[in-house]
């Protein structure tokens, strides 16, 4: 998938005169948690975000330097973060130069870039012009958006057999001894695992197979240096069960 596919297109923009009061109003209006900021061209100068607003006067959330420090920053880097928390327009705010895509940039990359710059929405471009933006929501929806694919005719119990089968034949955590077992749709994973976080993965694989209803875990986890084992809680809720019809019979 790109960017084109998933990007909000009809964005809302604000110019560097728009005062913050406006801007936080919108923000809030439309729940969203940034807006980029365009000039009268429509050429995309930065993004006022929810983090600008954290450090202002009005909430008292001023940044308190030691005078000493001050003094080491300098008068321009002073009369900056001055203005950032006490200036009234966007354009006092606002991050500059923001971190832009086009509309055939790829999802992995466009993830990456999110990651790398710790960022939450990428403006999308498109010669120069603004023509959408990607936020951490409309990923969100890309995800959601899965469940309603259409439904796959193959997927019978062996076909997700073979498919959960395959899918946990790379990996260096795959359990050991692995057995898949399908019944209408539900599965039973039987194995060995040395570390509890392969558990979820292999659940995590099986339960993305198309066509599984549930998925039962009977993976035993066994410590290699000490060889103690532990049964998983499934298995060891129906142990407990059985012990208790026994002596109650």
């Amino acid at each position: 998938m790109r960017a084109h596919q998933i990007m909000t297109r009809n964005v809302i923009t604000v110019g560097t005169d728009t005062s913050i009061l406006d801007a936080a109003t919108l923000m809030m209006n439309h729940h969203i948690s940034g807006l980029p900021v365009v000039d009268s061209r429509g050429k995309l100068l930065g993004i006022v975000s929810e983090s600008d607003f954290l450090r202002r006067t009005e909430i008292g959330t001023q940044r308190r330097r030691p005078r000493w420090l001050q003094f080491l920053m300098g008068p321009g880097w002073a009369a900056e973060e001055f203005l950032h928390e006490r200036g009234r327009r966007v354009g006092a705010v606002m991050s500059v130069d923001p971190v832009t895509v086009t509309e055939q940039t790829p999802l992995q990359d466009l993830v990456e870039l999110m990651e790398k710059k710790r960022i939450k929405r990428v403006p999308v471009m498109r010669d120069g012009h603004l023509v959408g933006i990607v936020t951490h929501a409309d990923l969100l929806r890309a995800v959601a958006a899965i469940a309603h694919e259409i439904p796959d005719p193959t997927a019978d119990d062996q076909h997700i057999h073979d498919r959960i089968v395959r899918s946990l034949e790379a990996p260096d955590w795959r359990p050991l001894g692995l057995q898949v077992s399908v019944r209408n749709g539900i599965v039973h994973l039987r194995g060995i695992i040395t570390d509890e976080r392969a558990r979820q993965a292999a659940i995590a694989a099986a339960e993305n197979v198309f066509g599984v209803k549930g998925v039962h875990d009977h993976l035993c986890y066994v410590d290699t240096y000490s060889g103690f084992y532990i049964q998983s809680a499934e298995d060891e809720k129906l142990a407990s069960a059985e012990a208790t019809k026994q002596r109650a019979e």
